[in-house]
């Protein structure tokens, strides 16, 4: 594990960036104080990406595949709508009248 300050690491950010490709750690630091790590990514393979129609759409582009891990709990609340749904509506034409 390596250890580098903000300044030195913006200096030889491309040699860190090695190490980190490398496989090491690299902890950079705020006078004295850990704020960052450099490291290589880790892998993370979608167990969609193994069935071989999915993986087909994915490369055309016809669907993206998710960003996140399966299993990651996912906080979906919301408070409603900000507007009431007629008025949304009359907003929306209010909008459109130079169209027609």
């Amino acid at each position: 594990m390596k250890v580098v300050g903000i300044k030195e690491l913006k200096n030889k950010l491309s040699e860190y960036v090695k190490l980190a490709k490398a496989g090491e750690v690299v902890l950079v630091t705020d006078r004295g104080d850990v704020v960052a790590e450099l490291r290589a990514p880790t892998p993370w393979k979608d167990p969609m990406m193994e069935n071989p129609r999915f993986a087909e759409a994915v490369r055309q582009g016809l669907i993206t595949p998710r960003k996140i891990p399966p299993g990651t709990e996912l906080n979906l609340e919301h408070d409603g709508p900000r507007i009431p749904f007629e008025q949304l509506m009359r907003e929306l034409d209010e909008s459109r009248e130079d169209r027609f």
